[in-house]
């Protein structure tokens, strides 16, 4: 067998080839990296904008909810009122296709200090602490609490 003598140029021909392909390489890696950042803050953006959309729709929601509780019944048939009523269904549907679910707070309920925000402690006896009254309703966007609901708590 013989062997091939690679010129000089030939070898600086093959170190510059061989430059430019790691180049290369580290640019498409630098790129696909940029790509991956990139949608990764859009993302962010996304569930940043969801969160704050749900955010302010809260009160509106507490609202319309504080309207419908406190209907007086001379009004149970008026067409306006049955109009809000269901206005408040309507909305109900809506936040749950958006992924906004309100947090469980019922009379009995286990306290859970991620999900319910405590502002009053009664002093009874009991093991276990559990939510004894709903003071503002709490929720969740897509399982993260959005607002946590404010509850009175007593022990069981």
């Amino acid at each position: 067998m013989t062997k091939k003598v690679i010129s000089k140029e030939e070898n600086e021909l093959l170190i510059k080839i061989a430059e430019l392909t790691a180049d290369l390489q580290r640019t498409r890696a630098d790129f696909e990296n940029y790509r991956k950042r990139v949608d990764e803050e859009k993302e962010t953006m996304r569930k940043y904008g969801e969160t704050t959309m749900a955010a302010k729709l809260l009160p509106i929601i507490d609202d319309i909810e504080r309207a419908v509780a406190h209907l007086p019944v001379e009004l149970t048939d008026n067409a306006w009122a049955k109009g809000v009523t269901t206005l408040a269904k309507n909305l109900d549907k809506t936040l749950e296709v958006l992924g906004i679910t309100r947090i469980i707070a019922m009379q009995g309920t286990p306290f859970d200090p991620d999900l319910h925000h405590a502002v009053q402690f009664d002093k009874a006896d009991g093991e276990h602490e559990v939510v004894a009254q709903e003071l503002q309703p709490g929720y969740l966007l897509n399982g993260i609490v959005l607002r946590p609901a404010m509850v009175q708590v007593g022990r069981r």
